[in-house]
């Protein structure tokens, strides 16, 4: 039973720290997109070299687990970042877009990998709030449920692109877990960044990213040095944790608490102070996060 509530936890915080990543990327516009996602996966790498070596030899992959590693690998850590960036940039950053109300498409993704690879169960109680909880994700991040879908030219490539994004990290959460049922998350994480930096080095040559790499500034590096501490690296590691003992179905909906940490933020940092409807909704997603994470049955 402590297993249950332990994963849920480390999955909430996880997402809560995902919800800052925004602003320490804000330096890095500058920056090819396949260059922040070769260096910051390089970086996090070297960071966890000292606890996963020792660890590759004592834990060994079946070709399933190994196909299903790339398969995170590529689709998540280096198309999915691409897609994303690539869509943000095509609506010129604009927060309330057509890029971000697709993002909400990303538990549909992930719950259906559950029920096909791991075959979880998805029951009336589960739908009822998680259902909820995803409403309620997009009054948050949507002040009174209006999108702004006036992007200009980009808007359907930027569609297409977050479509992508949203599958490419939606449908790996059950590839992820089906590997940590067997393993442990820094193994996973270690192997992960390991492959991703291997694949976006293969396309740093055709995407125009090796030339800026000598041009990084102190600050931009200092950036991804501290991305790789907390919404990276990191970030990652606690979410495998608790993907470990949280089924894909229950964690996908946790991430939503996500927009939670743009709202501290928000307030904080930039003193915008959102509307009530958002503040309700807010609400709303703690509860029904709250009532998904009891569901949860720990491997």
């Amino acid at each position: 039973m402590r297993f249950a509530w332990y994963g849920p936890l480390l999955i909430v915080f996880a997402a809560l720290l995902w919800g800052v990543d925004g602003i320490l990327r804000r330096s890095l516009q500058a920056l090819p997109p396949i260059t922040i996602v070769f260096l910051e996966h390089a970086i996090g790498l070297i960071i966890l070299l000292p606890f996963f070596l020792p660890l590759i030899r004592k834990e060994r992959f079946t070709r399933r687990e190994w196909a299903a590693l790339i398969f995170v690998a590529i689709l998540s850590s280096v198309l999915g970042t691409l897609w994303f960036t690539g869509a943000i940039t095509a609506t010129n950053y604009i927060s309330f877009s057509v890029v971000f109300l697709l993002q909400k498409l990303q538990p549909i993704f992930a719950i259906l990998g559950a029920i096909l690879i791991l075959k979880e169960r998805v029951t009336r109680n589960y739908a009822w709030w998680a259902v909820l909880a995803i409403i309620a994700a997009f009054f948050v991040t949507f002040p009174a449920g209006q999108v702004n879908l006036d992007t200009g030219r980009g808007t359907l490539i930027a569609a297409l692109l977050a479509i992508g994004a949203a599958f490419a990290w939606g449908f790996t959460t059950p590839f992820s877990r089906y590997v940590l049922l067997q393993h442990k998350a820094t193994v996973v994480t270690g192997w992960r960044f390991l492959l991703a930096v291997v694949v976006a080095g293969a396309f740093l040559p055709f995407m125009g990213g090796i030339a800026p790499i000598s041009d990084i500034t102190s600050r931009q590096a200092w950036t991804l040095v501290a991305i790789a501490f907390s919404t990276g690296m990191v970030a990652l590691w606690i979410y495998y944790r608790g993907l470990r003992f949280t089924e894909a179905r229950v964690a996908t909906i946790l991430e939503l608490a996500s927009p939670l940490a743009a709202i501290v933020i928000d307030i904080l940092w930039y003193r915008n102070f959102l509307e009530g409807s958002q503040y309700l909704a807010a609400a709303v997603l703690v509860y029904a996060t709250w009532r998904v994470a009891r569901l949860n049955r720990a491997a």
